[in-house]
C-alpha cells in the first residue's frame, strides 16, 4: 500500500472539488457581483466550523455528452456548521458548475442534509443560485425537486427553514424556497419566477424584464414572496445570522435569551404623547415598538409589503417576542387582504416555534370595497382570525387607540384566548367610530333636527364618552388593565415573565382547515 499515492489522490480530488467550475467560471461569477458558493458558506458560518458532506459525489448521467463532464460535488455544497455557536445545516448551490442546475445526485445531497437537520432538530439554510433542473437528466431531475419539496413540507413547523436567493431561481426551483419560513433576496442580482420573460412574451405577448417580473424589489413590495431584500450578498448572509438570534433550534425549544443592559422597568415618557389628540391623525407604530424593545432593536419582516400591518421580532428583557401591529401611518392601519395574509403567516410561525406574541392594536376595521370583497377579504381576513385562535403561545395585546368592529375580535382579543389585554387611556373600543355610529343610531333624529350639524357634534361627543374609551371593556373584563403609556415596557416584560410556563393546547386532530 503506497500511502503517499493514496494521500495524493485525496488531495487531488479535494482540489478538483474546491475549484468548482474553474477559474474562468469563478471570474464570471465575481463579475456579476456575486460570491462563489464556498465564499458564501465561509461568510455565513462561524470561522472554522463548516464540515462538508458528499464532497466527491458526481452525477450518473450518460446522455448528451454528460458522461465526460463530471465535477466532484456536482454543483452543490452541503454540510453543517455553527452560527453564534449553534448548529445549523445548509446547502449552497454553485452556479459555476453546470449553472448550478439540479441533477438527481445533487438532489440526493440536499435531501441528506435536510434529513439530518430534521433528525437533529437544527435550522436548515438554503443558499440558492441555480439555473433550474438539469435538462439532460429529464424526469430524474424533476423527481429530485419533488424529493426536496417533501422534506421542506415535513420540516415545516419543526425546524426553522431559511432561504437566501442569491442568483436565478426559476421554474420548479422556486417552490422549495416558497415552502420555507423566510426568503431573503438580493437586489439586482437575484430573481424568482415560475416562467421567464421569454415564455411570457410567447404565450401572453407581455413584454417584461427579469427584474420587473421576479426581481427582489418586485417580490418584496408587490407579490409578498420575499420577506427581506438587501443590497448585496454579505448583507443577506449577515441577515440570516441575525434572524437566527430570534429563533429556537426547533419546535421543542425556546428561542435563546440575549443578555441586555436595558432596564426592564425603564419608563418611556415620550409614549404618553405618541397618540395624537385628533383620533383621525396618524402616528408611526414603529416609534412605539423601538421605544419599548431592548436597545431599540426591531427586525421587521416584509416592511414594503402590506405596510398597513407591521410584523417582526424584538427582544423584551432578553426574551424573543414576535410583534404584530396595525400601522396607523398607512391606510389608517386598516386590515385588507394582503395585511391579513402577511400577519396570519407570521402568527403561525411564532406559534409553531414557541415565540410569544405582542399585538399592538389600532385598527378601524376591514377595508371596504368591491375589489376587496371580490378578492376574498372574508376568507383572507379569516386566516388571521384562525391563526390567532389556534395559537397557544403567550399572547399579549396592547390597544393604543381604535379597536373597532370585527377587527377588534380578530386582533387577538380576549375572546380568542389572549392572555393579557392592556389598553392605553386613548383606546377606543366599539362597534365602529363615533361618527358612523351616530349617523346610524340617530339618523331620524338628525334628519328632524333644527341644526343637524350641532346636534351631531353633541351626539358624537356623547358616544365617545360612553363607548370610545377603554373603560366599558375594562368593566366587562375584556381589558385586563389600563396602562399609562410610559409604563408599557415594564408591564409587558412582567406579563411575559408571568406567562413563561403557560400550558395550553388545542383539541386532538390531524390539522385544522384554515380557509386557504
Amino acid at each position: 500500500m503506497d500511502r503517499e499515492k493514496l494521500h495524493q489522490r485525496l488531495a487531488d480530488l479535494d482540489a478538483l472539488a474546491l475549484a468548482g467550475g474553474g477559474a474562468s467560471a469563478i471570474e464570471k461569477q465575481h463579475a456579476r457581483g456575486k460570491l462563489t458558493a464556498r465564499e458564501r458558506v465561509d461568510a455565513l458560518l462561524d470561522p472554522g466550523t463548516f464540515r462538508e458532506l458528499d464532497r466527491f459525489v458526481v452525477h450518473d448521467c450518460q446522455d448528451f455528452g454528460m458522461a465526460d463532464k463530471r465535477v466532484p460535488g456536482d454543483g452543490v455544497i452541503t454540510g453543517y456548521g455553527r452560527i453564534d455557536g449553534r448548529l445549523v445545516y445548509l446547502f449552497a448551490q454553485d452556479f459555476t458548475v453546470f449553472g448550478g442546475s439540479l441533477s438527481a445526485a445533487y438532489a440526493r445531497k440536499i435531501c441528506k442534509v435536510m434529513d439530518l437537520a430534521l433528525r437533529n432538530g437544527a435550522p436548515m439554510l438554503g443558499l440558492n443560485d441555480s439555473g433550474g433542473a438539469r435538462i439532460q437528466e429529464g424526469v430524474k431531475s424533476l423527481g429530485g425537486y419533488a424529493d426536496i419539496f417533501l422534506r421542506n413540507t415535513l420540516s415545516s413547523g419543526v425546524i426553522p427553514q431559511l432561504s437566501a436567493i442569491l442568483g436565478p431561481c426559476a421554474g420548479g426551483a422556486v417552490y422549495s424556497p416558497a415552502i420555507t419560513d423566510f426568503i431573503v433576496m438580493v437586489q439586482k442580482t437575484s430573481f424568482m419566477f415560475v416562467t421567464g420573460p421569454d415564455v411570457i412574451k410567447t404565450v401572453t405577448h407581455e413584454d417584461v424584464t427579469q427584474e420587473e417580473l421576479g426581481g427582489a424589489d418586485t417580490h418584496h413590495a408587490v407579490s409578498g414572496v420575499a420577506h427581506f431584500t438587501v443590497p448585496d450578498e454579505l448583507a443577506a448572509l449577515t441577515l440570516l445570522r441575525e434572524m437566527l438570534g430570534y429563533l429556537p433550534q426547533n419546535n421543542l425549544e425556546e428561542a435563546p435569551r440575549r443578555p441586555t443592559a436595558d432596564p426592564t422597568d425603564r419608563e418611556i415618557p415620550a409614549l404618553d404623547t405618541l397618540v395624537p389628540a385628533n383620533p383621525n391623525k396618524p402616528y408611526d407604530v414603529k416609534d412605539l415598538i423601538t421605544a419599548v424593545a431592548d436597545e431599540g432593536r426591531f427586525l421587521e419582516v416584509q416592511p414594503e409589503y402590506a405596510p398597513n400591518i407591521v410584523v417582526g421580532w424584538v427582544h423584551l428583557g432578553g426574551r424573543s417576542v414576535g410583534v404584530i401591529a396595525n400601522q396607523p401611518a398607512h391606510f389608517a392601519g386598516v386590515l385588507d387582504i394582503d395585511a391579513s395574509v402577511k400577519a396570519a403567516r407570521f402568527v403561525q410561525f411564532c406559534d409553531a416555534f414557541n415565540i410569544p406574541m405582542w399585538v399592538i392594536e389600532d385598527v378601524p376595521g376591514f377595508l371596504p370595497g368591491v375589489n376587496q370583497e371580490h378578492g376574498g377579504i372574508i376568507k383572507h381576513g379569516a386566516k388571521l382570525l384562525f391563526a390567532f385562535c389556534e395559537a397557544t403561545v403567550p399572547k399579549v395585546t396592547l390597544i393604543t387607540r381604535k379597536a373597532y368592529g370585527g377587527a377588534y375580535c380578530v386582533m387577538n382579543s380576549k375572546h380568542i384566548r389572549a392572555d393579557f389585554n392592556f389598553a392605553w387611556p386613548t383606546a377606543e373600543i366599539a362597534v365602529m367610530g363615533a361618527e358612523g355610529a351616530v349617523s346610524i343610531i340617530f339618523r331620524r333624529e338628525l334628519e328632524e333636527a333644527e341644526d343637524p350639524v350641532a346636534r351631531k357634534d353633541e351626539l358624537v361627543e356623547h358616544y365617545r364618552d360612553t363607548f370610545a374609551n377603554p373603560y366599558r371593556a375594562a368593566e366587562l373584563g375584556y381589558v385586563d388593565e389600563v396602562l399609562l403609556p410610559r409604563n408599557t415596557r415594564a408591564r409587558l416584560i412582567e406579563a411575559f415573565d408571568s406567562l413563561e410556563n403557560k400550558r395550553d393546547r388545542n383539541p386532538p386532530k390531524k390539522h385544522g382547515n384554515m380557509p386557504i
